[in-house]
């Protein structure tokens, strides 16, 4: 029931679909609606920690999780500011990407029969937290977007220069990684022609 429920609140209205014209020769991903994006947020990391205590695995699941991994690294492990919560960042639908994966996971995990009973009590405390967040109501334009594992999604690189806290994030890095240049290269000491310096022996 639990999972019959995760997949009717993952299924957003038509008119909101999104085609993505990638690749379709792997494993389907329902797609999420914002707000469930921003439940299945918190719990993604209670669903990986469920998924490593699997003892016995298949193909698809080991596809399902290299997916969500290689996403969550495309999309800059969500260390980008608004990346979850922002529509208009470019790492927002990267983010739809790896966090799909994850609800994915732990629906096909349900259907594994291993850890049965604790993966059925994490799907009743998303689903509650869906209904108690009306998740299903709060859409974006990439809340219809299905996806395949066969069909990575990158960030929107160009969209950095047009979202503000996106760029900011790289303009600190880029200082950091520029101060922290200038200070290796820096000297070392007093060279041993300045007053006070160690002259040869």
């Amino acid at each position: 029931m639990g999972a019959v429920l995760l997949f009717a609140l993952a299924a957003p209205a038509g008119a909101h679909s999104v085609s993505i014209g990638g690749p379709t020769s792997g494993i389907p991903i329902p797609s999420l609606t914002h707000g469930q994006m921003a439940v299945i947020a918190d719990y993604r990391g209670r669903i990986l920690d469920l998924a490593a205590r699997q003892q016995r695995t298949d193909l698809t699941f080991r596809r399902l999780m290299n997916y969500g991994n290689i996403q969550y690294s495309y999309c800059l492990w969500g260390l980008v500011p608004g990346s979850l919560r922002d529509e208009e960042s470019p790492f927002n639908e990267c983010g739809h990407a790896y966090l799909s994966a994850a609800q994915a996971l732990l629906v096909y995990m349900q259907e594994m029969g291993d850890q049965k009973d604790a993966v059925q009590a994490l799907i009743s405390d998303i689903d509650a937290d869906m209904v108690r967040n009306q998740a299903s109501f709060v859409m974006c334009r990439f809340s219809g977007e299905a996806f395949n594992t066969a069909n990575i999604i990158s960030p929107g690189w160009s969209g950095i220069f047009f979202h503000v806290p996106s760029l900011m994030t790289f303009a600190m890095l880029a200082l950091m990684l520029v101060a922290g240049v200038m200070a290796l290269a820096g000297p070392k000491g007093r060279r041993s022609d300045e007053p006070g310096g160690i002259k040869p022996t």
